[in-house]
């Protein structure tokens, strides 16, 4: 009785440990979906409508884009028995699991994004038979379409938080190590085409590594070093689902949301699901151009909204193609394929200057020469002013009635710093010249009552030198500068002034100060 008791407690307990261990996973598979949902399926779901052709086709519909107010008796649910049926019964090479977290993913697709999803339907009628042919040509798995699906939503133009970009989501150096060009004008991750056949190498070499389809999407996801480290930290398990907790977070819902994708994108209609008419032209023509062109050469002779080319080429970044030195493709829609053909020089060379500068590339400083300044017109004459103590630009402009930028100009002078002595260019008219001529002859007072302006002294700017106590001291005058008044005294610098008399800034002395100029 004692045993049977004790093995009673053992089983309750054991009982209630697989049920708290249970619910944690259940927690930590919630948590798992909502990092990759929202942070990155969602982002890239609503990034579609700023594709043109998305909006050109919602724009065709008056309800507009709106996420869906569904009740039970429209969306219909079914029981796990009925999605594990219908995933056995696709033709798949992979195995695609069901479990609670798949199951959650069915219902964001199916339920909490359904209009989003429509659109996606209705772009997947252009994409989806290009990634096809490409897959099919290299022997992998037709479903491995449905992985741009989770990576971008079938935005070409996506970008991801960590700066992976295009269908297929290609890091830099990833796509650089599969030989896609990538610069300021041609991101060749964005070309559905180039990408694609990319995307089909990576995930060949991810193959090779693990014979396992599934571990080759986790390891797309998030790398082949992590998929390596969960396998080693599970004890040398490569099952998916064995080393799932081992994996990094957003790659434990990248291959549940994968398996969610292939059961939707073939079971929508079962779920009310259409999809949405995108003006997407299913029959393009791809040209081969050998010059540099720009769309909008393209748009404006061939009459196209040059947003329709960039959704059909969004491999290049600034409208340009930059065929210097190398060829480029340009897809257009079969029917202006003929038209391009016809009018290609016209389209070459309209506004090739403008948007083909042939000189920028030889554009250089000019050789220097020596500066000569120009008068305005042949009606002025070229006079000379010298710079006296206390002039300033604006003050010699208005005695000759110039502008201080006119002055700056004939004279090279920068931040309108002149010094006395200096000789300045100024061109007046021929007829005032002689009355201009008589202003370097004048006094300041003089200068400035030619202009209407008085200028009163006060007995305390007269300047005068006075000897008090123990010092020499000088009284300043108007234009006075500690450089001058030095000079007036043999043995004295400007640096003895200041430091004699602490001035902080020598620029600011006044008329009337009184300084010391040195000992008796």
């Amino acid at each position: 009785m004692k045993i049977f008791k004790i093995a009673i407690i053992i089983l309750f307990v054991f009982s209630q440990t697989i049920v708290v261990f249970a619910n944690d996973n259940e927690k930590d598979s919630t948590q798992v979906t909502s990092h990759f949902t929202e942070l990155d399926f969602s982002q890239n779901l609503d990034s579609l409508l700023r594709l043109w052709y998305v909006q050109q086709s919602l724009q065709t519909n008056d309800s507009g884009l709106v996420v869906s107010e569904f009740n039970d008796s429209i969306i219909p649910e079914f029981a796990d028995s009925v999605y594990i049926k219908r995933l056995s019964e696709l033709p798949v090479f992979m195995n695609l699991s069901f479990n609670s977290v798949v199951r959650n993913y069915i219902n964001l697709y199916t339920q909490r994004k359904r209009d989003l999803v429509e659109v996606m339907l209705g772009l997947s009628q252009y994409y989806f038979p290009i990634f096809e042919q490409i897959l099919d040509a290299n022997g992998l798995p037709i479903e491995l379409k449905y992985l741009p699906v989770i990576e971008s939503a079938l935005n070409p133009k996506a970008i991801s938080r960590a700066g992976a970009t295009g269908m297929w989501q290609f890091m830099y150096y990833t796509g650089k190590s599969y030989k896609l060009e990538i610069n300021s004008i041609v991101d060749e991750r964005r070309d559905p085409i180039k990408s694609t056949y990319a995307a089909v190498n990576y995930l060949k070499d991810l193959y090779n590594i693990y014979d396992d389809w599934v571990l080759a999407i986790a390891a797309y996801n998030c790398g082949a070093g992590n998929v390596n480290k969960a396998i080693r930290r599970s004890g040398g398990k490569r099952d998916y689902w064995e080393i799932y907790y081992h994996l990094p977070k957003e790659t434990r819902g990248y291959v549940p949301a994968f398996i969610a994708a292939t059961y939707v994108m073939n079971y929508y209609q079962e779920h009310n699901l259409s999809p949405r008419q995108i003006d997407l032209p299913i029959v393009t023509d791809t040209l081969i151009i050998t010059e540099p062109l720009h769309f909008r050469q393209v748009a404006d002779i061939l009459k196209i909204p040059v947003r329709m080319i960039r959704d059909l080429n969004p491999q290049y970044r600034r409208d340009i193609i930059p065929a210097y030195s190398k060829s480029y493709s340009l897809t257009l829609p079969v029917q202006y394929t003929t038209q391009f053909i016809d009018l290609q020089d016209t389209i070459f060379a309209y506004k090739d200057s403008i948007f083909f500068d042939p000189n920028s590339v030889h554009k250089a400083p000019p050789k220097y020469k020596r500066y000569h300044p120009k008068a305005p017109s042949g009606n002025h004459a070229k006079l000379y002013y010298r710079v006296q103590s206390g002039d300033n630009l604006g003050f010699i402009a208005s005695w000759y009635h110039v502008r201080t930028s006119d002055l700056r100009y004939w004279n090279r002078i920068r931040r309108n710093f002149i010094k006395s002595g200096q000789r300045l260019v100024i061109y007046v008219p021929k007829k005032n010249a002689t009355h201009y001529k008589k202003i370097n002859a004048m006094t300041y007072a003089q200068k400035q009552a030619s202009v209407g302006k008085k200028v009163t002294i006060s007995p305390k700017s007269t300047p005068k030198i006075k000897n008090t106590g123990n010092y020499v001291y000088y009284t300043v005058k108007y234009g006075d500068n500690l450089w001058d008044i030095a000079k007036k005294y043999p043995g004295v610098s400007n640096t003895d002034i200041i430091r004699l008399n602490n001035i902080e800034n020598a620029r600011k002395i006044s008329p009337g100060q009184q300084i010391k100029i040195k000992s008796k």
